[in-house]
């Protein structure tokens, strides 16, 4: 079966990268739209990714479009707004889609790792999944999660 590091993403630079790249951090994987509801947690995602970076963590966002079209741009619309409203440093990844037919393959392994409370399926942007050094998936956390919130249990996987 496959692991975390067995996937390519497309970076927004259009780079592909292995996961592998990753490969002994602890990681935070969310799915990100720049004109949602929940478009500010970037704020949070980009502080846990400063505070905790130097200690073998990453945030890694993954922009997508499937609810309510709330991510319509392109690559370089993405990373404009990303770095512009809120200075983000964290990898950004190219536009994917996260349920269905075409879902990316990563997001296809996080799902079937952990489910929400309403079965597999993304619900929004901004669901996050926790996944610790070794590569394993230990938790998945709603849209409506503070990423400030998870900073202890973050730290207790470093």
């Amino acid at each position: 079966m496959a692991g975390i590091y067995d996937f390519t993403a497309t970076s927004l630079a259009g780079e592909d990268i292995s996961l592998k790249r990753f490969e002994g951090q602890v990681l935070l994987i969310v799915n990100t739209a720049s004109a949602c509801g929940f478009t500010p947690q970037y704020k949070g995602l980009e502080a846990l990714h400063r505070d905790l970076s130097l200690r073998g963590f990453s945030v890694l966002g993954f922009p997508c479009n499937q609810f309510g079209k709330q991510e319509p741009g392109d690559a370089k619309a993405i990373e404009q707004f990303c770095a512009s409203n809120y200075a983000v440093t964290f990898p950004m990844f190219a536009k994917i889609d996260v349920n269905g037919d075409n879902a990316h393959p990563l997001y296809r392994y996080l799902k079937s790792e952990k489910s929400g409370l309403l079965g597999s399926s993304i619900k929004w942007n901004f669901t996050k999944f926790l996944v610790d050094r070794s590569g394993q998936v230990v938790a998945r956390h709603a849209p409506t999660t503070a990423p400030e919130s998870m900073k202890k249990e973050i730290e207790a996987l470093l």
